[in-house]
């Protein structure tokens, strides 16, 4: 014997568009800028206790390493809110865009100011930046996170 499952208009999840297979591809990416952000986060700290040039390097590159990969999945991101107007009812899904684009433009500040020489880079101004980024994406993180399993956006079945 086997199992029917009615499905109606209201109780399909909102489908990913940008996936590979059944896999998702914004969830696969989100990872590497949010590492890349918070990674930024520690080496900053790390220069403004020791003022060892080197954090200050490492800074630099992680938040271009972040911003590469933050770019990816935000085109993942916005092919899946852009092709199904399910995902697009949804108020999280509005938040959490427009923070990720906040997240986005902060580190693209902050890769400007991290350009500078040694202390200026990171010295307030850096750091500042950095613990903002990081705290707009711990919001929209947190956002994504009731999308999926609140909401079940990309969810299959």
């Amino acid at each position: 014997m086997q199992d029917v499952t009615v499905v109606t208009a209201h109780s399909v999840n909102p489908a990913s568009t940008a996936r590979i297979g059944t896999h998702p591809i914004h969830p696969m990416l989100v990872p590497f800028p949010i590492a890349c952000f918070v990674g930024a986060l520690v080496t900053d700290i790390a220069y403004w206790q020791t003022a060892e040039m080197q954090w200050a390097n490492f800074s630099a590159w992680l938040l271009f390493a972040g911003l590469i990969m933050g770019g990816l999945a935000a085109i993942a991101g916005l092919i899946d809110f852009l092709s199904n107007r399910l995902i697009r009812r949804l108020a999280y899904a509005w938040f959490h865009m427009v923070g990720n684009v906040v997240v986005m433009l902060l580190a693209l500040f902050n890769a400007f100011v991290h350009s500078r020489d040694a202390w200026t880079s990171v010295v307030p101004t850096g750091l500042v930046l950095s613990a903002l980024t990081v705290l707009v994406m711990l919001f929209t993180g947190w956002l994504g996170w009731a999308m999926v399993y609140h909401h079940r956006v990309g969810v299959a079945g």
